[in-house]
């Protein structure tokens, strides 16, 4: 059995953001050498997601509004977290409705995906470097 592991870094700049790491895992998925196998991909920050849906800029902006309306940023003092000294309550939420990762299936070489299925990392507590790791078994 193979075994691959890498990290991917993003430094989204604003607070929120969706990043389409598709061709980024295909990447890895390339170099890890695995023709059948698992593909794990997970933000390995508590204010991140990984997610997979269509790239469509409508939707990327309908989900904007809709985390805003389930867990809005401010005031921040509505979150007990923000209490710490924190602001980003709000992003801890976002992120367990958003998830924290992707298994997708590799076959014969490439991510087992349906026609608009994308691989992409949220962002909700960005303007500093986090990071995602992507890890790969099979033969």
């Amino acid at each position: 059995m193979i075994s691959y592991r890498r990290e991917l870094w993003f430094d989204v700049p604003a607070r929120r953001g969706f990043v389409n790491i598709t061709g980024q895992v295909e990447d890895c998925l390339r170099a890890s050498g695995v023709r059948e196998g698992l593909c794990l991909v997970n933000a390995m920050h508590i204010t991140a997601s990984v997610f997979v849906n269509d790239d469509e800029p409508g939707l990327h902006r309908d989900y904007e509004q809709w985390l805003e309306r389930l867990a809005p940023h401010e005031p921040v003092s509505a979150y007990r977290h923000n209490r710490t000294g924190e602001d980003n309550g709000d992003a801890h939420l976002k992120r367990q409705v958003m998830g924290r990762e992707v298994v997708a299936a590799v076959t014969d070489g490439k991510l087992d995906f349906g026609p608009w299925e994308r691989i992409f990392y949220g962002e909700f507590d960005g303007r500093r470097r986090k990071r995602v790791l992507v890890k790969i078994i099979g033969e």
